[in-house]
């Protein structure tokens, strides 16, 4: 997979502006449950918003590659406890997907 460049950072980061949170994990962590959800949400919208609820920065820090890690999706941007990441469809389907329904 290639790295994603500025420009290409710069205008995904603009259309996940206007996202919610498609996908929550907590305190435990990566459950299977989560991870599921996870690569469906990426799979039908490509371009997601995760919520990471753990206080400390480095455990969210690390949950956060970890999780990009997992799912073969690439960090575009965390701010506090958000996360935008960014995985291109196999085989896009424009009613669901973020990057065409802007």
């Amino acid at each position: 997979m290639s790295t994603l460049s500025a420009s290409d950072k710069k205008q995904l980061r603009s259309i996940g502006h206007k996202l919610n949170p498609v996908v929550m994990i907590g305190d435990r962590g990566l459950s299977e449950g989560v991870m599921q959800e996870l690569l469906r949400a990426l799979d039908d919208h490509e371009l997601i918003k995760v919520k990471v609820n753990v206080a400390d920065p480095t455990e969210r820090k690390a949950l956060i590659e970890q999780m990009c890690g997992d799912s073969k999706s690439q960090l575009v941007q965390a701010i506090g406890k958000i996360a935008l990441i960014y995985r291109p469809a196999k085989k896009q389907n424009p009613r669901l997907s973020n990057l065409v329904r802007v």
